[in-house]
């Protein structure tokens, strides 16, 4: 007997790729008897990241049609529509899901267009506080918007709108600090780093001074920037500050720190509020539509984080930030108990919930 179908749409980065990775294991562990599929972009981050996830991929040819490309780029993805709504098509025909769900990026478009035009049970998951262009273009034409941040509801014309969180993995949860009287600070900017963050703190470790007083650092920087600033730290760095590439074990070391400072994509943000963290973000300016900006805002509105432009985050600020931090202990309190408010920690079970709810306007044809 032929299994039933879920199909997850989406991709370009690891926000959207690994949370539709999470509801798909999350929906294998909770019905068994269905099988999940993956639709992206051809030549997309998802071709590497789904195969190794065991999870069958299909493809379609479609690129961006936001303003953060060219012209060019995208007359080239107009043109690409029509055939991409046509393989959509085929997809959607010879896998005959029950529902499909939209997690973001511009391979979501298509899919959900042609799922909700052939009556399919259709689904977008928006994990940012401003919603990418597709969804909002698809948001009334999808059965229900699912949403991290209940401000994206502002902008999604939706049916339905339901709050669900974000996945994370399942060690991103609280954890007791043991006592110390360091201030324990960690700072990463992605798996890629994040120059303008490297450089005020890098400079600030090599300037020295007062602020690294009662201190202790973690600084991740990426692959870029890390043989620079390893060979100045190897110099100039105390013996406090730890410098490293990348972080394997980023559950472990949210329970060592203190304090956070970092960017605010959506996928952070939720690891931060999961763990219970005190966070001081400093959102991309380039991120498109300055999502990153209203996802912090989002937090700083609740009293659960602070914020730093990226272009007022100067060694100066950085340091009398970490010396307000390490004297006032009660700040690091406040942003911790205000900021489990924003934690949904069974997200993904309830995506799956929402996704295979077919009592209004859900069935199939």
């Amino acid at each position: 007997m032929k299994k039933r179908t879920v199909i997850i749409a989406g991709g370009g980065t690891g926000g959207h790729i690994y949370p539709g990775v999470a509801i798909a294991r999350a929906l294998e562990k909770m019905h068994p008897e269905i099988e999940v599929h993956f639709v992206g972009a051809r030549g997309g981050l998802e071709e590497k990241i789904v195969p190794r996830e065991n999870f069958p991929l299909h493809t379609v040819q479609i690129g961006k049609l936001h303003k953060s490309v060219g012209l060019a780029a995208r007359l080239r993805t107009l043109i690409q529509l029509p055939l991409a709504l046509l393989a959509s098509l085929r997809i959607l025909r010879r896998l005959d899901p029950v529902a499909v769900l939209g997690v973001g990026g511009f391979a979501s478009g298509p899919l959900l267009l042609m799922a909700s035009l052939c009556g399919y049970r259709s689904l977008i998951w928006e994990p940012n506080a401003f919603p990418g262009l597709a969804n909002r273009w698809l948001a009334r034409m999808a059965n229900e918007c699912l949403v991290v941040f209940q401000d994206a509801g502002r902008f999604l014309h939706a049916r339905r709108l339901t709050p669900v969180g974000l996945p994370v993995r399942p060690v991103m949860v609280p954890r007791p600090r043991p006592a110390h009287e360091l201030l324990r600070v960690l700072v990463f900017g992605g798996s890629q780093g994040a120059r303008a963050i490297n450089e005020v703190i890098s400079q600030s470790v090599a300037d020295g001074g007062e602020w690294l007083n009662g201190v202790e650092l973690i600084h991740q920087t990426g692959s870029l920037d890390y043989p620079r600033i390893q060979e100045l730290y190897s110099k100039k760095a105390p013996a406090q500050v730890q410098l490293f590439e990348y972080l394997h074990d980023m559950d472990q070391r949210y329970a060592w720190a203190d304090l956070v400072i970092c960017r605010a994509g959506a996928s952070t943000v939720a690891e931060i509020c999961a763990c219970r963290k005190a966070a001081v973000f400093i959102p991309l300016p380039t991120a498109a539509d300055n999502h990153q900006q209203k996802n912090a805002e989002v937090l700083v509105r609740g009293g659960a984080a602070e914020m730093v432009l990226q272009k007022d985050f100067t060694p100066a600020k950085f340091q009398a930030l970490i010396q307000q931090f390490r004297d006032d202990r009660a700040r690091i309190g406040r942003l911790e108990e205000n900021v489990s408010r924003f934690a949904f920690p069974n997200a993904a079970e309830a995506i799956v919930g929402r996704v295979l709810d077919f009592g209004e306007n859900g069935a199939h044809p």
